[in-house]
């Protein structure tokens, strides 16, 4: 139902830019946001945006260094990321939910679709 791609090795410092689509099946969602899930950790939340305004929310630790954005026309988000560390060497996944509740952006729980999951991998 989303498709993320834009991932691979990067060196420290570098820059990379995901992309997810939504299918025709999830054109309906309003929310979309980018976790991720280091080796060993739990998934965290990254960022998400709102499909209708544009509203985007950002952990702490990206805050700076990476940008959500939104092209309603061909129904994708990006997640733009400049100055990459180590640390945010993990799998990152695309999420998409319906119900727009600002307290539940973080919330993996809250999401209905999933996407496969791009690798990242910054190397120091």
């Amino acid at each position: 139902q989303l498709q993320a791609s834009g991932g691979g090795p990067v060196q420290a410092g570098g820059s990379l830019r995901l992309s997810c689509v939504l299918s025709e099946r999830t054109f309906r969602r309003t929310v979309m946001a980018w976790f991720r899930q280091a080796p060993g950790k739990e998934r965290e939340f990254v960022a998400a945006i709102s499909l209708s305004d544009g509203t985007a929310s950002l952990v702490d630790s990206v805050k700076g260094r990476f940008t959500i954005s939104r092209d309603t026309a061909k129904n994708t988000v990006h997640l733009q990321m400049n100055h990459l560390r180590p640390e945010d060497t993990a799998v990152y996944y695309c999420g998409a939910e319906g119900t727009n509740i600002r307290s539940s952006w973080s919330m993996s729980t809250a999401y209905d679709y999933w996407g496969q999951g791009t690798l990242v991998t910054v190397s120091s």
